[in-house]
Formats: structure tokens, sequence, C-alpha cells
């Protein structure tokens, strides 16, 4: 399988535990106080099932970043930051089988490889200073080898079909620049319908938990820009998305999918001030193919 997705998130105004905080809060404890940040990813995908059980997984990311400030005396900056992120290893195994695929079982082992830059820097808000290390969230990679373990429960009956899965991110080890993004806990529940051959809308509930920087980064000052504190980056997020599977089952198209969802958060708790996620939307293709 070769695929491509492009992925959206927009995130707008802090956050401190379930509370929202204004810039003037922010700012009575922080010189600069971010305002707004996008991130756009588009990611190239490839997949090879040696067996019926085994299924081995590539993925690569594009990352463009791009947060908006402002500080105590009203001077609103961009800093940007684009290029690689980490390449994600992985590999799928079906352990359990019952009644004709009805239901199953299968285990991931993944590793992420720490091709993403952590030395990103841009002009803050004072160009003459030249540019500096951008903060946490502006980065493109972890800098360090991440394991990603889960397990996914798949079931499904004529034309129903259901998912529930875990799924982690473990850090090994501080980076070059003496710290380790918090580790990750990742679970989701859903379930689609199909309701012609080629459409299959569905809905989707993920979890996301994560927790603060282990150490710190020594060109970054914590008191300058909540984004630059290690421990104010940790925290917990439930997001619904909806949306539809179209499949091509022949003619010049056959085995090409397309997925659109999008979604938004239900719940938040963050370590914060931190920025609030708003909204987000993806886009994905495969073409499933036999070599």
């Amino acid at each position: 399988m070769l695929g491509y997705q492009f992925k959206f998130m927009n995130m707008d105004g802090n956050r401190d535990g379930t509370n929202s905080v204004s810039d003037a809060d922010v700012l009575k404890d922080f010189k600069v106080t971010p305002t707004q940040m996008s991130m756009e990813m588009h990611m190239a995908m490839l997949m090879y099932a040696p067996s019926d059980d085994l299924t081995l997984m590539a993925m690569l990311p594009y990352k463009r970043l791009g947060m908006d400030h402002i500080t105590r005396t009203g001077v609103r900056f961009r800093t940007v930051s684009d290029g690689i992120g980490d390449l994600e290893l992985s590999g799928l195994y079906t352990f359990f089988r019952r009644e004709f695929d009805q239901h199953r079982l299968v285990l991931n082992a993944g590793l992420s490889v720490p091709t993403g830059s952590i030395e990103e820097k841009d002009f803050l808000a004072n160009p003459a200073k030249g540019k500096l290390k951008l903060p946490y969230p502006m980065q493109l990679g972890s800098g360090t080898v991440d394991l990603r373990p889960g397990i996914t429960y798949l079931g499904q009956l004529e034309n129903w079909a259901w998912t529930v899965e875990a799924s982690g991110t473990i850090r090994l080890g501080r980076n070059n620049n003496s710290y380790s993004l918090g580790d990750r806990l990742h679970l989701s529940a859903g379930g689609n319908w199909r309701a012609t051959d080629w459409l299959s809308p569905f809905i989707r509930f993920d979890s996301d938990i994560w927790g603060n920087i282990d150490g710190a980064d020594p060109d970054l000052d914590p008191t300058l820009v909540p984004t630059a504190d290690p421990g104010r980056r940790g925290g917990a997020r439930v997001d619904v998305l909806f949306g539809i599977n179209l499949y091509v089952d022949e003619g010049l198209l056959n085995g090409h999918r397309l997925a659109i969802q999008g979604g938004l958060p239900v719940y938040q708790n963050l370590d914060g001030p931190q920025l609030e996620t708003d909204w987000q939307f993806s886009i994905g293709w495969q073409w499933i193919f036999q070599g």
C-alpha cells in the first residue's frame, strides 16, 4: 500500500487545567505569550504485507508549524518552522482471529527514529538579536528514539465495523539538548457503517494523555514564554471525529481509497498556561495493490 495524508490542526487561546485564561493573565507571569498556533503535516506512507498476519509499515512526515505571540509591550510577532519530522517504522501482527475474521486482535510494535530537527530557530520579538532557538512545540522531532507499542481489537458484521485501540509512546533517554518529551498514552474507539459498496461514514473518539518534559534545553529561558517551560507541556484531551471512507473496487482506480475526517475536542486539561486545541481536519489517500 502507498499512502498520503494531509492533516491540519488549529490551536487558539490558552488554557490552564480545564479553564481558559486570557493573554493578560499569562503576561502577568511571562514577558511573552503565544496566542495561536497552526500545524500542517504531510505524511508519506508505505506498507507491505509478507503474509496475511504480518504487515510492515514506514511513515515519514513533513511538518510546517506557525505560532503567533504578543509581548507585554503589545508587540506581535510570528515564528515558523518547517521540515522533515521523525521517521516511524512499525510492524502489525494479527495474533488472534475468530469466526471468519469477525473478531481480530492486532499487536503493533513500532519505533520512532529521530530524523526531525530539534535545532529550529527564527526571529523573535526583537529581530536585531538574530534568530534564536524556538521553544519545544515548534521543534520538528523529539530528538530521541521512541518505542511505539500498541494493541488493536477489530470487529465486524455484514455492514458494521468497530475498533478499540490502545497505544503508547515511550521515550528512550534524553536527546542531545538534555531533555526528553513526555511519554504518551493514546486510547481510541470508533465504528463505521458500510452504507454502499463505495461509501462508509464513521465516528471515532480519541483520548490522549501526555507527560511534561524531562530535563530542559539550556538554550531556552523558561521564564520568557510558557512554551519554553518544560513543566508546562503535559495534559490530556478527548476528541470526537466524524468522517467518511470512499472505496473504488473496479476499473482504473481499483484499490484506491480516500478518507476525510474532521473533529474537535470535547475535553481538555492542560498543565498550562498552554495553547488549547480548537479543531482538526485530515484527508488521506491509499492505493492497495499486489506486487
